[in-house]
């Protein structure tokens, strides 16, 4: 995907404030490392498609299975099923988000895919150096949460805790990746086609 410049285009002043603050920290990318029940790959230059849910969007505890990636396929097939409040379908919530992804592309990581669906968010990201995944993540999860539970008038967790990724191993994984999150819409019968998602990079091609 070319770049745009995406720069500065938080819809709220508020937003773009709060998604500036700490974009100058600078701190080493950790290799392996594992929070909770998945493991993360965090190296700058990876290509990373990156999924994280809301509070509600999937069973509290993943049922006991051994390999990760059966784990995140589970994680998968739950977002599909579109559980809980769906917040991310109001699109006041869904543009939040956007913005948030938006944000930081050419400055903390390159962003070649997107979608923004009713219960979670598809990120594909190369990492630069000195922008942990981890904390790129954070930023999305802690800003858009705190825009949408102001908008909503409620508190507390609006995010699962965990994320999951997975690095890209070829031109072929990153083709097929991109196709799969911008056709995620269709897919969930939510529009007839992936550039009429307004939430995604599929209608940012368009224009």
């Amino acid at each position: 995907m070319q770049s745009k410049d995406y720069g500065a285009r938080a819809s709220s002043p508020a937003l773009a404030k709060a998604l500036a603050s700490g974009s100058s920290s600078h701190m080493a990318t950790s290799g392996w490392r594992s929070r909770g029940y998945l493991p993360h790959c965090d190296e700058r230059g990876l290509v990373q498609h990156v999924v994280f849910g809301l509070h509600d969007s999937y069973r509290a505890a993943p049922p006991k299975i051994e390999s990760a990636t059966e784990r995140a396929r589970w994680i998968d097939r739950e977002l599909d099923v579109g559980h809980g409040s769906r917040l991310l379908g109001k699109p006041e919530h869904a543009q939040a988000v956007q913005d948030c992804l938006l944000f930081g592309d050419g400055e903390r990581y390159a962003l070649a895919a997107w979608c923004v669906m009713p219960t979670h968010v598809h990120a594909l990201i190369e990492q630069f150096e000195g922008h942990r995944l981890s904390d790129v993540v954070q930023k999305w999860k802690s800003v858009s949460a705190h825009a949408i539970n102001k908008a909503e008038g409620r508190t507390g967790r609006l995010w699962q805790p965990e994320y999951f990724d997975r690095f890209m191993r070829s031109a072929e994984q990153f083709e097929w990746t991109v196709a799969y999150v911008e056709n995620n819409p269709m897919a969930a019968g939510l529009v007839g086609a992936p550039v009429d998602w307004p939430f995604s990079s599929a209608s940012w091609r368009r224009e």
